[in-house]
């Protein structure tokens, strides 16, 4: 390679650490859980994966992982069009479509696939994508891609959004975009509100329910059923990273027609290997564990009430709401950082999140609670944090 680039990505990764921007990734040596193995450290409690139900090492959705690669093998190959597709793919379609309470669903090998993939087939130049100033990377990029004009709301702004439609009335389609919970905030968009207008305006509506399929509303459908607007939503997309086993994968639920045309057009889907045997038969009986039961589902909620009013009350400033993603309010980069070092000296894995994947000025330690931790976890990270946070002058 060129010398020169060489230096200027030196001096850009330079840049970066004298910044406090520079982010490191640590190592863990052994299963995912509320207890993890790091080489940095041993042995620590796990506070900032998105493993919210506690499914990562679950015996049954590992059973079920090593089953299917006795019995399909361990890759497709190719992509689904080409080389066929295997019938427990179709099966974990037709269970995610009716989980969600939608008609049919596309799995993608991401779920930034999924969004990379949904806005370019459906919307042209003629068409208008409106879209959360708060949504996913993923979203964003989708939506580079399309041809169709493009507006932003501000944050769950029904105002702002009803402006927005207003001024987009000739367009021939209308998608309102949203995140269903918002990842850095825990923030849940009001889906209620937005169907109202949706249905006002005539146009389409799509979530990202990557922070919310499998835990959130009563039987952990989704940020639509927690507003209650099941039957009103047109698109979902979402993972099968996260709560729903935390392996990879990615989906996109929609009317029959929608994935139709996603399966002709999608480039993401047409152009890549789809999932791995292996996680579409563990995510099969993911799927049939949180139809069973809600009682995953039920221990998150109470761990995660308990955790944000102990937080609370130790004198820390968070983020209101309900969601296991618990935002903890730090706003200096150098400061986030140091936090969350001295948090794992004591054995609690956080992370500090600072520009660019917050705003400026908005640096914080998200924690994010699991039904896979039990009451001592949480009440040691309460006490870690109290103590690292007298140290630090944060709080008295």
């Amino acid at each position: 390679m060129n010398q020169s680039v060489l230096t200027s990505l030196r001096d850009e990764l330079d840049q970066l650490k004298a910044n406090n921007l520079y982010k490191k990734e640590r190592t863990i040596t052994g299963p995912q859980g509320a207890v993890i193995q790091t080489l940095e450290a041993g042995e620590v409690l796990n506070f900032c994966a998105n493993n919210y139900l506690g499914l990562s090492s679950h015996p049954e959705v590992i059973r079920a992982a090593k089953e299917t690669i006795d019995s399909h093998g361990y890759g497709m190959s190719s992509v689904r069009f080409i080389c066929g597709t295997q019938d427990i793919h179709k099966k974990l379609e037709g269970a995610l479509s009716e989980f969600l309470g939608m008609e049919d669903t596309i799995l993608y090998a991401a779920a930034f696939d999924a969004n990379g993939g949904v806005f370019e087939p459906l919307l042209q130049e003629e068409d208008v994508v409106i879209s959360d100033e708060l949504n996913h990377a993923s979203i964003i990029d989708g939506i580079r891609l399309c041809k169709a004009g493009r507006k932003r709301f501000l944050h769950n702004d029904m105002q702002d959004l009803e402006e927005k439609l207003r001024e987009s009335g000739s367009a021939r389609r209308r998608m309102i975009v949203t995140d269903g919970v918002f990842s850095m905030d825990g923030t849940i968009a009001r889906l209620d509100l937005i169907c109202n207008l949706a249905e006002k305006y005539d146009a389409m509506v799509m979530i990202d329910e990557c922070h919310a399929t499998g835990f959130m509303g009563k039987t952990g459908r989704g940020t639509h059923e927690y507003r209650d607007v099941m039957g009103r939503i047109d698109i979902i997309t979402g993972t099968l990273g996260k709560a729903l086993g935390g392996a990879s994968g990615g989906f996109t639920s929609s009317r029959r027609e929608v994935i139709e045309i996603l399966r002709q057009r999608s480039r993401p889907y047409l152009f890549s290997n789809t999932l791995a045997p292996s996680i579409t038969g563990a995510s099969l009986r993911v799927i049939q564990l949180l139809s069973e039961s809600t009682a995953l589902r039920d221990k998150l909620e109470k761990n995660t009430a308990w955790f944000r009013q102990a937080i609370h009350e130790a004198g820390f400033d968070i983020l209101p709401g309900s969601h296991p993603i618990v935002p903890i309010m730090l706003y200096d980069a150098a400061l986030a950082q140091e936090f969350a070092a001295k948090l794992l000296l004591k054995g609690i894995y956080v992370i500090g999140f600072f520009f660019p994947v917050v705003p400026k000025g908005k640096a914080r330690i998200r924690v994010q609670i699991s039904a896979a931790h039990e009451p001592v976890h949480l009440e040691k990270a309460v006490q870690a944090f109290t103590e690292v946070g007298r140290e630090l002058g944060v709080i008295k």
